[in-house]
């Protein structure tokens, strides 16, 4: 069974939808957008607070680090394996 198939009805898709939320971030002294769903926000900030930093300086860090792929990507990439991992 695949991840597709457990999503039964249109309601649980429905639940599933997050606005995407585009917010100026300033990264090395540099001001650039990301546009990321309210979901990865929302956890991000609650990485950043959990480890002591800012939401600005873990993003730098994300952004430092990417190998590839454009930061609103990584970002999530981040999201994703922190929440794998706990």
């Amino acid at each position: 069974m695949g991840i597709g198939s457990s999503l039964s009805t249109k309601s649980d898709v429905t639940a599933m939808k997050s606005k995407v939320i585009k917010r100026s971030i300033v990264i090395a002294g540099h001001k650039t957008s990301v546009s990321l769903e309210d979901a990865f926000w929302e956890t991000l900030k609650e990485l950043a607070a959990a480890r002591d930093v800012t939401l600005s300086d873990m993003v730098a860090e994300i952004d430092a680090t990417r190998s590839q792929g454009n930061l609103s990507s990584a970002i999530r990439l981040f999201v994703l394996d922190n929440i794998r991992r706990s």
